[in-house]
């Protein structure tokens, strides 16, 4: 909620116009279409660098790999928890360079807009999928780390399951949830508990002899 909020409240009204006479129901199922459109291309991606991963692996010693792509995952997660807490912005970067990629994809999505369908809702919230997010690139890092393309799409499909219940929640009530979101408190918690789980993560990355366990 803390990161992808604002972005959730601007998108709204593409899949559901003003203009648009729907059900309570009707709203729901567009909303979940839209959403799984973007957990299916979560887990394409997942796959597609949890096999360069493996790739890499197998070239060098498997585990000392794994740990130097948990180190790196970890200190992404802990740029993430800085950035929503309003500490550094450093993270932000990363998504200048998703940026190449999305101008070439968001002309791909116009077709499907106003989502007013289950048929267009799933495609575009695939396409969305592919909008520079710093919290996606920070999990995709950490699927590298998994070592198959198996694993990096289930990494990355139990992160959009985990990411379904809030951005369901903002796009059926965007505008009380974008306030409560972009309140100072509430993103230096959200922040924090980011900055908790990258010391975790930093902390098994070094401490653990067996990183496939992590």
């Amino acid at each position: 909620m803390g990161m992808c909020g604002g972005i959730v409240t601007a998108l709204t009204p593409t899949v559901v116009p003003s203009n648009h006479q729907q059900s309570d129901w009707q709203h729901f199922i567009i909303l979940l279409g839209y959403n799984l459109g973007r957990i299916t291309s979560y887990s394409l991606a997942g796959a597609l660098v949890g096999g360069l991963g493996a790739s890499v692996f197998s070239l060098a010693e498997l585990n000392y790999s794994r740990q130097i792509m948990l180190l790196i995952a970890a200190c992404f997660m802990l740029a993430l928890g800085l950035y929503l807490a309003g500490v550094w912005h450093g993270i932000t970067y990363l998504e200048r360079y998703g940026k190449y990629l999305w101008r070439y994809i968001e002309p791909l999505s116009r077709s499907f807009i106003p989502a007013t369908t289950l048929a267009k809702a799933v495609p575009l919230g695939f396409f969305w999928g592919w909008l520079p997010c710093a919290m996606v690139y920070t999990i995709l890092i950490w699927a590298v780390s998994v070592g198959s393309a198996q694993q990096g799409a289930l990494l990355m499909l139990a992160f959009g399951l985990g990411t379904l219940p809030n951005l369901l929640a903002m796009g059926y009530l965007a505008t009380r949830l974008a306030v409560f979101t972009r309140h100072p408190v509430v993103r230096k918690m959200v922040g924090l508990l980011l900055v908790s789980i990258a010391l975790w993560m930093l902390y098994n990355a070094v401490t653990v002899n067996d990183v496939s366990s992590v």
